[in-house]
């Protein structure tokens, strides 16, 4: 069996790179009409600032992902150090100890890496 499981990392505060890190997200779902995977999108340093609920124009469409099983891991060291709650997240958003070790943590379980 092959594994399509994808991890998708932004570390930087831009609207922009999100938005094409949902699309790249979105269309890897659709390519893969047959296949089981799972997804997880990591958010560490400036990033966690675009999923304070709504900082960015995207909160609908994480919160869409998150429905159909996409991870939105949030890295808690970065939220304490700009000043996220985590009460003030996306709905759908979760919280781990630390983002580069949940980066590692899941590659380390087979998710290919991209960085948009």
């Amino acid at each position: 069996m092959t594994n399509y499981d994808l991890c998708v990392h932004v570390d930087q505060n831009d609207p922009a790179l999100l938005g094409l890190a949902l699309n790249n997200i979105a269309n890897y779902m659709a390519a893969l009409p047959d296949e089981t995977f799972r997804v997880c999108l990591v958010a560490n340093g400036p990033a966690v600032q675009l999923f304070k609920s709504g900082a960015t124009p995207h909160d609908a469409r994480v919160a869409d992902l998150a429905a159909k099983g996409v991870t939105f891991s949030m890295c808690a060291n970065a939220l304490k150090a700009f000043n996220v709650g985590k009460d003030a997240l996306i709905n759908g958003c979760e919280v781990v100890p630390a983002g580069v070790v949940e980066l590692v943590r899941l590659q380390r379980a087979g998710f290919a890496y991209i960085k948009p």
